[in-house]
């Protein structure tokens, strides 16, 4: 899709451009300016500016964005997984960056959120019409942010990601490999997206707004197969040899069990390079 031609090339801010933010920075800029802004400025990828600031912290921010922005990418995630941590990176950090832009009008504010606001358990469908309900305070945290991103007063689309998984997250393939991963059967349904399907779903939205192409507030992102966990593992058993399960080993998955469904995101003509676990996980244990 060709970004819309203008003056000037657009001008986007990822912030918290790290390890998802990162590569959809890197996607980005062969066709625009893309700024990653993260504490350490140095570790952004090739091709982006950084930029030094902590979102906690509002003095870091002053005179430190860039104008004339025409989308941000609001992707952080918690330096602690407590309460306070989640407040901070969804809420605190969102609050403050949205007070420096200091009145700037984006074509679009993109929000990363997660599917753990879902806390249905029933292994029913859910979608963005789902009730969110989060079972936990991470959850309600990342609803709060969610909420802040669209009464920011820029327009807003939140994207909620399942489980992420590829060759920089790599844990639970680890886990089966090595014996520490043995669900009950049937066990809950799980649901995930491959990195690289993650970070393009992003620029693919991103597009469509420097575009001027419409984009709901919401949208779902999970792959096009949700499966009870029980049969991924056994799948990985099938490709490569395992270790005997430990006495200890995990039983199930973190997240109740539902079916996430991707019908809105494949709407709007976006297309999964791994469109289930079987085409995400094959690649990474034939590289090992």
């Amino acid at each position: 899709m060709a970004i819309t031609e203008t003056t000037h090339s657009p001008r986007i801010l990822v912030a918290g451009c790290g390890k998802l933010g990162g590569a959809i920075a890197s996607l980005m800029a062969d066709s625009a300016e893309v700024f990653g802004l993260r504490r350490n400025p140095d570790r952004v990828p090739e091709g982006v500016r950084g930029i030094g600031a902590d979102l906690t912290r509002p003095d870091t921010l002053e005179n430190t964005l860039p104008d004339s922005l025409d989308v941000v990418v609001y992707c952080l995630t918690p330096s602690s997984y407590d309460e306070q941590g989640y407040r901070d990176a969804y809420v605190t950090g969102l609050t403050n960056l949205i007070r420096a832009l200091n009145g700037q009008s984006l074509k679009r504010l993109v929000f990363i959120s997660s599917t753990s606001v879902y806390s249905q358990d029933d292994d029913s469908w859910i979608d963005e019409g789902s009730p969110a309900v989060p079972a936990r305070s991470s959850g309600e945290q990342i609803l709060a942010g969610e909420q802040a991103a669209l009464n920011s007063g820029q327009p807003a689309t939140i994207i909620r990601f399942s489980g992420i998984y590829g060759p920089s997250r790599r844990r639970f393939l680890e886990e089966v490999i090595e014996g520490r991963m043995n669900p009950q059967t049937p066990a809950p349904f799980s649901n995930r997206i491959h990195e690289d399907d993650a970070a393009a779903a992003v620029e693919y939205l991103v597009k469509r707004s420097l575009h001027d192409q419409s984009l709901q507030e919401l949208y779902t992102a999970s792959d096009c197969e949700p499966v009870r966990l029980d049969e991924v593992v056994a799948w990985v058993r099938q490709q490569i040899p395992c270790a005997t399960p430990a006495d200890d080993a995990r039983k199930g998955g973190r997240a109740g069990s539902k079916r996430c469904s991707n019908r809105r995101l494949l709407e709007t003509g976006f297309r999964f390079r791994y469109p289930d676990f079987r085409a995400g996980y094959r690649p990474m244990i034939e590289e090992g």
